[in-house]
């Protein structure tokens, strides 16, 4: 498998979650607990990146991620950038080949990233955050966890993975 090629299949597969994102998502409801596909593709760009690449990649998400929502625009660009940073340095450590280590991951991702979007942003506070951060937050991280286990198990080849399992 050549270089390039495996560059290009890994831009398809984050092509196709950053679709997924604007095509499926408004469909599953009121999106607090569906998947969030463009931090899956965040997530699933820093596994195969350098941090500084990352975090890069994180501002941008991040930017078109305020851009939708602009109450606290900024809060979610730095918040992607962290998150990508973290996910790209913590990558050999953290991420394995086990499916399970690979959930906590993802979940993990989504649980940093709506934790400082929420203190950054301001965009909730007393119960209102405790019930974002106990029930949506969770359960967005859930969701997310599993989609992004379908997706490294169905493009594996593609993302020059082996997950045991």
């Amino acid at each position: 498998m050549s270089r390039r090629g495996a560059g290009v299949r890994r831009a398809g597969v984050l092509l196709l979650l950053a679709l997924l994102h604007f095509g499926l998502r408004p469909w599953l409801g009121d999106g607090r607990a569906a998947p969030d596909f463009l931090l899956l593709a965040l997530l699933v760009y820093a596994i195969g990146a350098r941090p500084g690449a990352a975090a890069i990649a994180g501002f941008l998400v991040g930017l078109l991620s305020d851009a939708l929502r602009p109450v606290a625009f900024g809060s979610a660009m730095l918040a992607y950038a962290v998150v990508g940073y973290l996910a790209a340095w913590g990558k050999a450590v953290f991420f394995a080949e086990n499916p399970v280590v690979a959930a906590a991951f993802f979940f993990a991702g989504v649980v940093v990233r709506d934790l400082l979007v929420l203190v950054w942003g301001g965009g909730a506070s007393g119960m209102g955050l405790l019930v974002q951060l106990g029930v949506w937050t969770p359960l967005q991280g859930l969701t997310t966890a599993i989609v992004g286990l379908a997706v490294l198990y169905v493009f594996q080849r593609w993302l020059q993975l082996r997950l045991a399992g």
